[in-house]
C-alpha cells in the first residue's frame, strides 16, 4: 500500500539542550548539566514524526542560509522528507531553541524564531502544488498566524483535512475564520484553557472546553493530557482515550510526535479512537528518549509497542 501523503507547514529549530536535576529558578545558575544539541522546531518535529510513522511527507518551511539550516536540511533528506518547498533565507538566521530538561523529564524552553518568523502567505501560495493529493495538512503556531491561515484556506480549496496544533499556547483566542477551516484541533490542557477560558482538570471540564471550541467552528477537538492520554470530542463521540505508561526521560516534542503520528494513522483510514491510540503510543515512546526529533519512533517500534499490554 502506498504511503499517505502528509503536508506539514511550520518551524524548524536547532535545539540546544542542558539536562539538569531540576530547572533553574529565575536568577539562579546551576552547574553540572549535560549539554547536547538536537534537531527541533514544532513543524520539523511533526514532519519527522509523520515520516517515521509511515507517511510520505512534504514540508513547507524557511531556514537560514547558515550551518544550522544546512544540518536541518540534511536531516530532513535522511528521513526522506520532500524538501522542495523549504526556502533558504539569506537575511535571517535559522531558528534556535534553548531547552532545560529536569531529571523528572519536564522541560523549559526559550525560542529565537529567526527565519521561521519570515515564512509568509506568499511562500505558502508558491507551494500550492504540494496540496493536491495530500491527505492532511499539519500545522502549529511557531510561524506567523496569517501564514497558517493562508495554508488552511489552500487546504480547504483542495479538500485537504487540516490538523492544527495550537502551540505554543496562543496569547489570545484564534480567529473564528481560521477555526472554521480546522478539521482537528489538538490543544493540550493549557492551550485549551487559553482558547476557551475553561480550566481542564478532568473529563467533564475537558468536554466543556472541547464543546466551546466546536461552537467556534472546529469539527473535532482532541485535548492531549500527557500520560493520561487524549480526550476526543466531536458531534458524534466523546471520551478519554487512555495513554501508555512509560518512564519519562524528556517530554520535549511528545505533542509533536502525537500530531505527526495522528495524521498518518487517519490518512491510512483508521477511525479517530484507533488513530489516537496509535498517536498515544508514538508519543509515549518519544518521552523515553532525550531530544526532539531524535525521540520520534519508527513505524515498526510503534506497532510493536501497540501489541504490548502497557
Amino acid at each position: 500500500m502506498p504511503k499517505p501523503r502528509i503536508l506539514v507547514l511550520g518551524s524548524s529549530n536547532t535545539d540546544m539542550i542542558i539536562k539538569l536535576a531540576r530547572i533553574p529558578r529565575p536568577g539562579e545558575t546551576l552547574l553540572g548539566g549535560k549539554f547536547t544539541t538536537a534537531a527541533g522546531g514544532k513543524g520539523a518535529n511533526q514532519a519527522v514524526a509523520a515520516a517515521r510513522a509511515g507517511g510520505d511527507v512534504a514540508f513547507i518551511a524557511r531556514l537560514g542560509k547558515d550551518m544550522f539550516g544546512d544540518q536541518a536540511l540534511a536531516g530532513f533528506k535522511a528521513d526522506k522528507i520532500d524538501t522542495r518547498h523549504i526556502l533558504r533565507d539569506a537575511k535571517t538566521p535559522s531558528g534556535v531553541a534553548l531547552i532545560f530538561v529536569a531529571g523528572s523529564g519536564e522541560n523549559s524552553i526559550a525560542v529565537a524564531s529567526g527565519a521561521n518568523a519570515r515564512l509568509t502567505p506568499a511562500d505558502v501560495r508558491a507551494a500550492e502544488a504540494a496540496f493536491p493529493g495530500s491527505k492532511a495538512l499539519v500545522m502549529q503556531l511557531e510561524t506567523p498566524l496569517p501564514t497558517v491561515a493562508a495554508a488552511a484556506k489552500l487546504a480547504k480549496k483542495h479538500g485537504v483535512a487540516v490538523i492544527l496544533n495550537p502551540a505554543p499556547a496562543p496569547s489570545e483566542k484564534l480567529p473564528p475564520a481560521l477555526l472554521r477551516l480546522v478539521s482537528i484541533l489538538t490543544p493540550n490542557e493549557t492551550e485549551a484553557e487559553l482558547l476557551t477560558g475553561i480550566k481542564v482538570t478532568d473529563d467533564t471540564s475537558a468536554r466543556e472546553a472541547a464543546q466551546a471550541l466546536l461552537a467556534q467552528g472546529v469539527e473535532t477537538v482532541i485535548i492531549t493530557l500527557g500520560a493520561k492520554g487524549a480526550y476526543l470530542h466531536n458531534a458524534r463521540t466523546s471520551g478519554l482515550i487512555p495513554g501508555r505508561k512509560v518512564k519519562a526521560v524528556d517530554t520535549t516534542a511528545a505533542g509533536d510526535t502525537f500530531n505527526g503520528a495522528l495524521a498518518v494513522a487517519l490518512a491510512e483510514g483508521r477511525d479517530l479512537p484507533g488513530a489516537i491510540r496509535f498517536a498515544n503510543a508514538a508519543a509515549a515512546l518519544s518521552v523515553t528518549r532525550l531530544g526532539a526529533q531524535p525521540s520520534a519512533p519508527a513505524r515498526a517500534e510503534i506497532e510493536r509497542f501497540l501489541k504490548t499490554k502497557r
